[in-house]
């Protein structure tokens, strides 16, 4: 993006920073939809005694507020976080790690920053690509019953909603998880253009930096055939751990503390 595209476009309120602690090389973490920064509860203190930790509620989500006329696209979510990364002036390249949509959006970020980037992290990764592009007649069928469920969860509200609250209160992590009135535009909107609508298999074949992805064999939220594709990617190196859901566990956040160096 040029300096003329920046000053053009609107501009979004900074991102709200919801941790920063530690010394040493930058790690910059971004959750996934309907969560904010509590993600990584689990991981922060593996990495705050060797690391600077950053991390970012999005855009609508956490604590962070958008605008009216916020559309949640994977441009505008990685303008908002670019922004705000701007506004901390780090000055050397960062590990960026990030979790399921927020995984999405490190991938953009990286592969359009790649100056700013040293290695990029992603955790539960739901990579989806259309259903034609699979060979396999059952995996091309799972896509598209996959993308057939997510519109059914933003057209209905009520079920939506009840349904969330109900898994939150079953989270062994705290307020992990939020669909509500308050983030309900930012949730539709990022579930349809930064997660239904993706080119994250592009943006993953263009970073320049190594790539750790890290991910639960019992992850509900995983499409074999998207993931099948970026783990033949050269600068991409896979960590499976057995029993592990869609949570940043314990068990999973020691393997990601371990892919962060």
């Amino acid at each position: 993006m040029g300096w003329f595209d920046r000053w053009r476009r609107p501009r979004t309120p900074p991102l709200h920073v919801a941790i920063d602690e530690g010394s040493g090389p930058v790690v910059v973490l971004v959750h996934g939809i309907a969560s904010s920064s509590v993600t990584f509860e689990n991981l922060v203190p593996l990495l705050t005694d060797r690391h600077r930790v950053i991390a970012i509620d999005l855009l609508g989500f956490g604590e962070s507020v958008a605008p009216e006329s916020a559309t949640f696209t994977i441009e505008e979510h990685v303008d908002a976080l670019s922004d705000t990364l701007d506004a901390l002036a780090l000055r050397s390249p960062f590990v960026l790690v990030g979790h399921s949509m927020g995984s999405l959006i490190a991938s953009r970020y990286a592969a359009t920053h790649s100056k700013r980037v040293r290695k990029l992290v992603l955790v539960a990764p739901p990579v989806y690509v259309t259903p034609s592009a699979l060979g396999d007649p059952v995996e091309r069928a799972a896509m598209g019953l996959y993308l057939k469920a997510y519109e059914y969860l933003r057209t209905n509200k009520t079920f939506t909603m009840r349904n969330a609250a109900m898994l939150a209160r079953l989270s062994p992590i705290k307020n992990v998880l939020e669909v509500s009135e308050r983030n309900w535009t930012a949730f539709v909107l990022s579930l349809e253009k930064a997660i239904e609508s993706q080119t994250t298999v592009s943006d993953i074949a263009s970073v320049k930096v190594p790539v750790e992805v890290v991910y639960g064999t019992l992850d509900p939220f995983l499409m074999p055939g998207g993931l099948r594709i970026i783990e033949q990617m050269r600068h991409v190196t896979v960590h499976k751990v057995d029993g592990n859901d869609h949570l940043v566990r314990r068990r999973l956040a020691r393997v990601i503390a371990v892919a962060v160096g």
